[in-house]
Formats: C-alpha cells, structure tokens, sequence
C-alpha cells in the first residue's frame, strides 16, 4: 500500500483499477495534437502512450485516517453496475473491498465518504448489491455529497446534461440507495468542515457541484481535487478540458484558482486518476503551471 503523512493525517492510496489507455482524441477531443507532443518527454510512458494514442489513467480512491476516523474520498466504479454508456465500467467485478481490507479497514469502519462529484467512478461503491436491491457498502458511514449535483443528477429533476446516457443509472444504483438509508449530508454553501483539519470546498465545472478536499494539518497542505484534472497536462494547459467537463468555462476558472492557491501554498495536488505518483508539488510558471516534485510514497 501506498502511504503518505501530511502533518497529522495518513494517507493511504486504494486502487481499484490498474493503470490503462484511453484514446485521446476521445478524452480530449478538443485538445491539438501539437499541445500532447510538446509535453510527449516527461508525460510518455507514464500519462500518455504515443504509440497507441491513448491517454493513461487510472481508477483510485484516498483512505485517511484523521483525528481518529476513517475517511474516503471517492468511491470508484463499483462492481456488477449496468453502465452500457460506460462500456469499461459495465459490469466491473474489482478487487476493492479486498484492497480496503489490505489497508485495515473493513467496509464498517468506514466512518465518513465524500464524495467529490457525482460521476460513476466516484460513487459507485457506495453501495453493494445484497439480497436483491442496492444497499450502503459503509453500513456506519456518512456519505457527503453537494447537494447541487445530488439535485443536478437525480433523473426526477430532468436536468439535461452533456454526459447523457454514460451516467445512464449512475443516480439510481449509487445515490439513491444510501439516500433512502439516510445516511447522506448534502452540504451547500462555501464549504463543509469534515474535521478540524479537512475542509469541502467548490469547485464547479467539471459538474456542477464538483468540490476539492483541502488538508490544513500542521505546516503540511494538500488538496484532493477529484477531476479537476485528468491527466498532467492540464497542469501545463489548465484550460485543456475533457469531454467529461458538464461546463468547460467554470470548469478553467476552477482549476486555474485551485492549482493556483496550491502553488502558492506549497501543498500537494491529489487527483483522482493520475498514475505513477500521483500526486504533485505545483509551482506557477507564468499564465501555467509545472510540477514541482512528485509525491514521495512510502
């Protein structure tokens, strides 16, 4: 297991899907070609794969353990959901739950998820099904959600979305069901104070609700970012945007303010699908960013 502390809280790397490619011109349709070659030295083997044109990413979600709780965020895909949207999120049968028991944790001393954003590989083990229905995988956590995107996705507001059909029962299996258990906080407004030392803040675009986690422990900082990037290039580009970005425009203006306060703090940078390292010491470099330093694991 990878493992890192930042001041007092441990940090703990739980993969649920090994690094893979996805086309690029799919995951960026909008990005030149010229911007990937230009970076192709230091993203190539790691983040891209030139040969095949494919992006490399990864599913994980971060185990902490802060001032005695046992903290998600994130929730990755799940396994046995219907995705026909999402063809390598159909029917996924991973490992998870074994590599949360490899970390120490069983699914009921999970005491708080936060969920970043509603999207499928952020949600989808909040719930396991058992004896014919979707029930909480967490049975004594609280699960925290922002409300804009609970309402922006639950399928009764009739909300059309630019992700369409590959959320196509994403509310229903993953949502809805630790929702009816009552078992969820929507939070709202500028932030939501998880602990002493975490803290939920917005950062839309992506979805409407997107949110980062910043850490404040001791002089250490952090900030768990979810997909406000995808890949490392979007450090250098942070006005590159993916085809899963609801709104592109809010969605530059969040990562710009977000990789900015985390230069200028000297905090580490935690996305959600980054292989390798994973997580990065940003620093500005002019109108963009670079990475620093990669995160040191133990």
């Amino acid at each position: 297991m990878d493992t890192i502390t930042l001041g007092n809280v441990e940090i703990t790397r739980v993969v649920e899907v090994a690094p893979r490619g996805l086309p690029r011109d799919f995951v960026f349709p909008d990005v030149a070609p010229e911007h990937w070659r230009a970076h192709e030295s230091w993203l190539a083997p790691e983040f891209l794969d030139p040969a095949a044109d494919e992006v490399r990413t990864m599913i994980q979600t971060w185990l902490l353990r802060s001032e005695g709780r046992t903290i998600l965020i994130d929730t990755g895909v799940g396994n046995d959901r219907e995705r026909p949207g999402m063809p390598p999120f159909h029917h996924l049968h991973t490992n998870y739950l074994g590599e949360l028991a490899a970390a120490g944790v069983r699914p009921e001393d999970v005491d708080v998820v936060i969920c970043t954003h509603v999207h499928g590989d952020h949600v989808g083990w909040n719930t396991s099904w058992a004896d014919g229905e979707w029930r909480p995988t967490f049975p004594n956590a609280r699960y925290v959600l922002p409300r804009v995107d609970f309402d922006y996705w639950n399928p009764e507001n009739g909300h059309r979305t630019r992700s369409g059909p590959r959320m196509a029962n994403v509310f229903e299996d993953s949502v809805a069901p630790v929702h009816r258990a009552g078992q969820t906080v929507l939070w709202e407004g500028d932030h939501y104070d998880v602990d002493a030392q975490l803290r939920i803040e917005p950062a839309p675009g992506h979805t409407p609700g997107s949110s980062v986690v910043r850490l404040r422990s001791g002089t250490d900082r952090a900030v768990f970012v979810g997909d406000l990037v995808h890949s490392p290039l979007q450090i250098v580009e942070p006005d590159a945007c993916p085809c899963f970005d609801e709104d592109e425009p809010r969605a530059r203006l969040s990562r710009r303010r977000v990789l900015g306060e985390a230069a200028d703090e000297g905090g580490l940078v935690f996305p959600a699908h980054f292989p390798c390292a994973s997580a990065a010491e940003v620093r500005r470099d002019g109108e963009r960013f670079a990475v620093k330093e990669w995160a040191a694991w133990r």
